[in-house]
């Protein structure tokens, strides 16, 4: 057996990363909590059937872990259907709008196999349930934007589309066309549109289609030139409104992109969806995505109620790698303040008891008991090692006598 390291896909997180991970986690948790957000927590194993949300999610990116005479378990691949299932289930009685948010791993298959690419993922996000409208829309992006800010990424891109308009533009197309030319899309492959044998005038609206991005009132004039019927006319006028309202609230400076071609893999989204992107050293980052899905919940009411939502997933990973040169990041572990040692065995209750003692300061206070089998050099060695400036030898009495090493801040 291969026990000396984990599944491939998956690896450990060494108390340092923790520690920079959860200080990123931290502020974006701040910022949800700042905006009314409370937290949620799923369970990570659910029936395939959940997870799959209608067949919104292929059931190739599920990793599958057990068949049940009740159906087959698999591990959560993103957070939004399993939220939304709770929300349907257990929370319909609730007061809305639900604003609610998380922080959890998923693991996602890649469709034909990993080949060693990592399945285990970790996100931060929210979901804004049971309210609709571009007022909610603005709230989720300007929530995102602020949350980039907290981390000091500023000058990322939001790509931000529209699923309703991109479909009923794809509808344009004959049906046995439709999937190939949303692949194409999909995937940004331009030389594989002008391949598909399409008529010219059908290949000329597909290329307009793949080129529908840039600055959102350039893009905004050319979708106005379509044929488009009363509802894509209010979709324009919504996105027109919203775009509006996010470049003038935001507190934190971005570049808003309107990508009417952008199509997510996922497709439960009836609404606008966006990524947002940080360009880092000439790469470009996926630091998240999101976007509305207003037909989701009825898939798991018992009477198919229905009801709207939008919710976006930051990619821990990604935004964890923009920030590795950061000065921001914590360069260590969190430094443990007091090292106890007890005199000898017949001090060990005293030392447990100062010990704890310490530990109920009214502010965070680490304390480390020696566990014994070193001389006193060699534990003011490993207290220089582990940057432990305070000692407390403890005598058969209790009285500390307290011994400092280095520089200590009162």
């Amino acid at each position: 057996m291969r026990i000396h390291q984990p599944p491939a896909g998956t690896r450990d997180i060494l108390p340092l990363e923790v520690a920079q991970k959860r200080w990123i986690a931290d502020r974006i948790q701040a910022v949800f909590h700042q905006w009314g957000y409370q937290r949620i927590i799923t369970s990570t194993l659910e029936w395939v059937d959940a997870l799959t949300a209608g067949g919104a999610i292929h059931p190739s990116t599920v990793i599958q872990v057990e068949n049940t005479t009740g159906g087959r378990l698999g591990l959560r691949p993103e957070l939004t259907a399993s939220i939304a299932r709770a929300a349907a289930t257990r929370m319909a009685g609730d007061v809305f709008p639900q604003r609610l948010y998380y922080n959890a791993n998923v693991f996602r298959r890649t469709p034909g196999g990993n080949h060693g690419r990592q399945v285990e993922f970790f996100q931060t996000g929210v979901e804004l349930l049971r309210a609709g409208g571009t007022r909610a829309d603005s709230e989720i992006l300007l929530l995102l934007v602020d949350c980039l800010g907290s981390l000091g990424l500023e000058d990322c891109s939001v790509i931000l589309g529209e699923a309703s308009l991109t479909r009923s533009l794809l509808n344009l197309f004959p049906p046995s066309d439709q999937d190939r030319v949303r692949a194409c899309i999909a995937h940004l492959d331009r030389v594989g549109l002008t391949r598909l044998g399409l008529s010219p005038e059908l290949e000329q609206l597909a290329l307009l289609l793949f080129d529908l991005r840039g600055e959102p009132r350039a893009v905004l004039q050319k979708v106005s030139h379509l044929n488009l019927d009363e509802q894509g006319q209010q979709i324009i006028h919504n996105l027109k409104n919203l775009i509006e309202r996010v470049e003038e609230s935001a507190s934190t400076h971005f570049s808003l992109i309107l990508d009417l071609s952008l199509i997510q893999t996922i497709d439960y989204y009836t609404g606008i969806v966006f990524e947002v992107v940080y360009v880092q050293d000439q790469q470009s980052r996926v630091l998240g995505k999101g976007g509305r899905y207003d037909q989701l919940l009825g898939l798991y009411h018992p009477q198919g109620e229905s009801a709207p939502g939008i919710g976006f997933a930051l990619n821990l990973e990604e935004v964890y790698s923009c920030l590795l040169d950061s000065e921001q990041l914590p360069r260590s572990a969190p430094q443990i303040d007091w090292l106890v040692i007890p005199s000898n065995d017949q001090a060990e209750k005293a030392a447990f008891d100062y010990a704890q003692k310490l530990r109920q300061s009214e502010h965070l206070v680490r304390v480390e008991l020696e566990l014994g089998g070193r001389s006193s050099d060699e534990i003011r060695q490993y207290a220089r090692m582990c940057n432990i400036n305070r000692l407390a030898w403890i005598q058969v009495d209790g009285k500390p006598e307290i011994e400092l090493l280095g520089n200590v801040e009162n």
